[in-house]
């Protein structure tokens, strides 16, 4: 579905991303951990293009989008979602208004299409109650359901997932995750960089640890978080885990 090959993204004088190696599998549920600054949000804003590579070569269903033409940029909108840390809703529209918008100005869905389906993905992620309302009158977890319900009104070929729960209160954090365990289930293709290695540990196929701008270890989730064999990936661990 997806593979990057030495990857590299510079910030002035920062490298931040310093020739990343990845593959992901069609339906695969890759968790991408990290300290901060390890490079782990530049990777995703890369691979959607929201932040062009300065080198190396990215990979999308076969179709190379590296040159970040205007072409590659549709083909990539058509079929990456993603969800950040912050919410990034309209303010001024209701949460239906948020989630049908994009459908009709970028796939052209008609109002009464984009409006059915934003229902039944509302439903989906559990707001089916919450359609009018504005982002203001809902919590956090709801806000952030809503996020996800907008990306997957797009319907895209792979998710991507930007520490989504950081932002939350430790008791919104779960329906939110339960929202991501039931995407991973249905066969959704997802990569998450998220501090939540008990969700790693239960829905993702394989991690990857990055620090410093690259991958220092990635393999199996069992492996990796049960079983590291990197020093620098076992002290990372020990500190979380122990956190």
């Amino acid at each position: 579905m997806l593979r990057l090959e030495q990857v590299h993204k510079s910030f002035g004088d920062l490298h931040v991303l310093r020739g990343v190696d990845l593959q992901v599998d069609r339906g695969g549920v890759v968790c991408v951990i990290g300290p901060s600054g390890s490079g782990k949000s530049t990777l995703l804003r890369c691979i959607n293009l929201l932040e062009p590579p300065d080198g190396g070569h990215i990979f999308l269903e076969g179709n190379e989008i590296t040159a970040h033409t205007r072409k590659d940029v549709d083909f990539v909108r058509r079929r990456v979602g993603m969800v950040f840390q912050q919410f990034n809703l309209f303010p001024h529209m209701t949460a239906g208004r948020n989630v049908s918008i994009a459908q009709r100005m970028v796939l052209g869905r008609s109002q009464e299409e984009a409006d059915a389906k934003s229902r039944a993905l509302l439903e989906r992620v559990g707001l089916h109650d919450k359609l009018f309302e504005y982002p203001e009158r809902l919590s956090g977890g709801q806000q952030q359901r809503v996020a996800i319900a907008r990306a997957l009104a797009m319907d895209p070929h792979v998710m991507l997932f930007d520490e989504v729960t950081s932002a939350l209160d430790p008791e919104l954090i779960k329906e939110v995750l339960d929202v991501m365990r039931e995407l991973a289930t249905e066969g959704m293709t997802m990569i998450v960089v998220t501090h939540e290695i008990g969700f790693a540990r239960d829905v993702a196929n394989d991690v990857v640890f990055m620090d410093e701008g690259v991958i220092v270890e990635e393999g199996p989730v069992r492996r990796v978080i049960d079983a590291p064999r990197e020093e620098r990936t076992k002290r990372f661990l020990g500190l979380v885990l122990e956190h």
